[in-house]
């Protein structure tokens, strides 16, 4: 029986994905040079969201891809890095004054700034991380010229939330977010409908702290690791949590830096990279990571620009294509129950044939 269970839905950014969602992308088994023509005319750049190029995270990892791109194509790779908003036009500007052929943009504060770059130069191609480029929420990008990259997190939030049910013992999660923007409550509304779901099937009461839904949560307001989001983060440890996902960059760290205060025994979960390879500082502390592989699918997207092959048609990672899904227990293996993890990847199959569907704004499901 198929069981559905709400999430937000943006009809228009999930009108574009359901539309056209392209083929997952192949991950190369070569460092480079595995025949691809070299092309060392060819110029990929990137600019960054606020939070660089060594955040630990989404910005960290759609660099890698376009790197990696680079190299196999026999090229280099020009990159600008924003601090703040402001940034975004004038580094957009400045790529395209450099010649850019393809200008990856990371993240969706980027999307406005994008658009306005994308359709004052139609010749080059724009490749967009984490948004639809639909301002006008048509269903499609609102220049011919831009390829977004979009992954449906609520899948693998899903398993990550059933799997934190089942392994806590106090009976509460937590998540809290930067900012009530779609690609960051995707994370924690698929997290809670696998907490939901691990109820409905468990019998269990398992309470999530931090998010109710749609944009009724706990926010820092920012992605930054201050004193915001420790102090947001340590209010939803003292309501007694042992499962903490932040969502939003950097603001794990202080998350992490709440938990050693706290003196607690809580485990955390990463979004985005698998924290614990990419911040061994993590490696005591998390139980899994949310995966969003932007540096397989940014590759992807650079090296087809490359090869001439530029196609605009929008990418969304799913539990099917691999695009997106959980990082392993890492030190956590010997504390969770091999019968949990068993019912986690049964569970992964059962999305997979949509036996379970998992609601999103990338799912079509109202």
């Amino acid at each position: 029986m198929k069981r559905a269970i709400k999430l937000t839905a943006l009809a228009g950014v999930a009108a574009l994905a359901l539309a056209a969602c392209a083929e997952a992308p192949e991950e190369s088994g070569d460092d480079g040079g595995n025949g691809a023509a070299a092309t060392s005319d060819f110029k990929p750049c990137i600019v960054s969201d606020q939070g660089g190029f060594d955040d630990k995270s989404f910005n960290q990892l759609s660099y890698q891809g376009v790197v990696k791109a680079a190299e196999e194509l026999g090229t280099e790779a020009v990159e600008v890095q924003s601090q703040s908003e402001s940034d975004f036009k004038p580094n957009l500007e400045s790529l395209v004054g450099q010649n850019c052929d393809a200008i990856v943009s990371v993240g969706f504060a980027l999307s406005a700034a994008t658009i306005e770059s994308a359709t004052a130069n139609p010749e080059t191609h724009y490749i967009i991380v984490d948004d639809a480029a639909d301002a006008d929420f048509d269903g499609k990008a609102d220049a011919e010229n831009i390829k977004p990259l979009l992954y449906d997190t609520a899948q693998a939030a899903f398993l990550a939330g059933y799997l934190s049910a089942g392994y806590s013992e106090t009976g509460k999660v937590g998540t809290f977010g930067g900012q009530p923007f779609p690609t960051v409550t995707i994370f924690m509304d698929g997290f809670k409908q696998g907490v939901e779901y691990y109820n409905e099937t468990k019998g269990e009461k398992v309470e999530v702290v931090g998010f109710s839904g749609g944009e009724e949560g706990s926010f820092t307001g920012g992605f930054e690791a201050n004193e915001t989001a420790k102090t947001t983060a340590q209010n939803i440890i003292d309501q007694g949590v042992d499962v903490l996902l932040p969502v939003g960059g950097p603001i794990y760290q202080s998350a992490i830096a709440a938990i050693q205060d706290s003196g607690k025994e809580i485990a955390l979960v990463g979004v985005d990279a698998d924290f614990f390879e990419t911040d061994p500082s993590t490696q005591d502390y998390v139980l899994t990571s949310i995966l969003k592989k932007m540096d397989v699918s940014t590759y992807d997207a650079v090296l087809a620009a490359g090869q001439d092959n530029f196609d605009p048609t929008p990418y969304v990672g799913t539990l099917e294509n691999e695009g997106v899904g959980l990082a392993p227990l890492h030190n956590f293996e010997d504390k969770v129950d091999p019968a949990l993890m068993e019912e986690v990847k049964a569970l992964q199959e059962q999305i997979i044939s949509g036996e379970v569907e998992v609601t999103s704004y990338l799912s079509g499901q109202e």
